[in-house]
């Protein structure tokens, strides 16, 4: 083991926690040695074995099953917290109910933790949630980056950077295509995007029982379509002062029996240059990298950066078009 590498901790073990586990088990510069579920925790300061901790949480529902270093818990976060020595956490967690991020974050401030944050999350609205308590975590000594997975993150920053030939942006737009073998691996992530749809919202996706989500995939061949999300690549352009929110769009297409994209995941970024003639950029994400691989890899590169800022004492809230995530190694 790297002596020099950084311990750090995921939360949320559901397919995204157990895909980061999976590519830090791959990194010299970064370690895995704290992760928990709603059921329990597990830590370890020599870092986890990544194929036991999944097999313990496949098979017995839980990583605070692993032996001899998880602990079963119905206040895991809260025990880990107090426990684990780590710089940063991935949070890993479900966007359900849309306040549970911002509810966790308040967690680290009031526990005295310091140190580093990064989530993945998705609406705009959970976002605004974190900006009212963005003082409160730079005052805690806590860096907190957010919208750093795909969609926000990968695909924001890269319309931050795009941005940069125009002098007018007119518009950003945002089309992701998933495709996942077996929708249960994502259950919290299928449920946010049910959320997105007409009809539905975030308290009626969140009550959705297992049998009822697959008879809604069931009437819809496995396949959603969302169009014209909430999503917190609005805000998080704006902030950063690139355009309104309301030249941000974002949509794609899910399909939850397939691996193979349903659509190629890309962002045009529409604007007029200073000779006064209009063009369009785009980006596109090869079709072979996976939803986690979009997903984590960013979550990572931004927490190391997060890292760095911390060490230099920078503290409080950024986003992913803020700050350039650093590729770990």
């Amino acid at each position: 083991m790297n002596q020099s590498a950084i311990k750090v901790g995921v939360l949320g073990f559901g397919g995204l926690g157990q895909a980061a586990a999976r590519i830090l088990s791959a990194k010299q510069e970064m370690f895995l040695v704290a992760a928990a579920d709603k059921e329990g925790y597990v830590y370890h300061v020599e870092g986890l074995d990544c194929d036991r901790t999944i097999k313990a949480y496949h098979q017995q529902g839980s990583v605070g099953y692993l032996e001899p270093y998880g602990t079963l818990s119905q206040n895991s976060i809260a025990e880990l917290i107090e426990k684990a020595n780590v710089e940063g956490y991935f949070l890993a967690l479900p966007n359900l109910p849309n306040t549970f991020m911002a509810e966790v974050a308040k967690q680290f401030i009031q526990s005295g933790w310091r140190g580093v944050l990064v989530d993945a999350l998705k609406r705009t609205s959970a976002v605004e949630q974190l900006l009212e308590i963005k003082e409160d975590l730079a005052k805690a000594g806590i860096t907190y980056l957010t919208g750093c997975g795909a969609t926000p993150g990968l695909l924001t920053a890269a319309a931050a950077i795009a941005s940069q030939s125009y002098t007018e942006i007119h518009h950003v737009k945002i089309t992701f295509g998933v495709g996942i073998a077996n929708w249960e691996a994502y259950r919290a992530t299928i449920r946010e995007d049910i959320a997105h749809l007409p009809s539905f919202d975030v308290e009626t996706a969140s009550k959705m029982s297992d049998a009822e989500v697959e008879a809604f995939l069931d009437k819809t061949n496995g396949i959603l379509t969302l169009e014209n999300m909430e999503h917190a690549d609005d805000i998080i352009l704006e902030l950063a002062g690139i355009c309104a929110r309301d030249r941000v769009t974002v949509g794609g297409v899910v399909d939850t029996r397939n691996p193979k994209k349903p659509i190629s995941t890309n962002v045009q970024i529409t604007g007029r240059t200073f000779e006064g003639k209009i063009s369009t950029h785009t980006f596109t994400l090869g079709d072979e990298t996976s939803m986690a691989a979009n997903v984590c890899g960013p979550a990572f590169g931004y927490l190391k950066a997060g890292i760095a800022l911390h060490r230099r004492g920078i503290h409080g809230l950024f986003t992913s078009a803020e700050i350039m995530p650093q590729f770990v190694r």
